[in-house]
């Protein structure tokens, strides 16, 4: 068992462990929709306890090629997941999670789904609420009306959570 410190932390960790790890984790983001190499960028970023990694490191950690790195790590930033950063002097990017990853990434789905919620509510207007295809996508926007409602509830008790917890 190869054990290393990553940080100055008193844990030890199996770094054969953790790439198994890696790659379980990217298989299960890959097999709910995520695109495969971003998920094991994505799995690697998370792993690590440094919090931040170049692209150098990601394709030696996942034993890729530089361009595939790249390709993830653009996927990764559009869908707000990773942030590239670099340090003054520095020639090198370092690409790093977001800081309170989860409920950034669900208020941009939160405004998606918002979006769509009104683009119903136009539909009904549309098509009249007394019609079929009226009824269909007024109980659509009645969903999301309701997703709403429950999501923005539930990201008040997350940092509610997260303020006992102390983080």
């Amino acid at each position: 068992m190869t054990t290393t410190p990553e940080s100055a932390s008193s844990t030890q960790r199996d770094e054969d462990a953790v790439r198994r790890y890696v790659e379980h984790l990217g298989l299960t983001l890959s097999q709910i929709g995520m695109q495969r190499m971003p998920a094991r960028v994505f799995a690697a970023l998370m792993t690590t306890d440094a919090g931040r990694l170049t692209a150098a490191e990601l394709a030696d950690q996942l034993s890729v090629s530089p361009a595939a790195i790249s390709g993830a790590v653009r996927y990764l930033e559009q869908i707000g997941l990773v942030a590239k950063e670099r340090e003054p002097g520095s020639r090198r990017d370092h690409y790093r999670l977001f800081d309170d990853l989860w409920y950034a990434t669900f208020m941009k789905r939160d405004r998606m789904i918002t979006m769509w919620r009104d683009a119903a509510d136009e539909g009904v207007s549309a098509l009249g609420e007394d019609t079929p295809a009226g009824e269909r996508v007024a109980e659509m926007r009645d969903f999301l009306s309701f997703m709403i409602k429950e999501l923005n509830d539930m990201y008040a008790k997350w940092h509610e959570m997260r303020a006992e917890k102390g983080r």
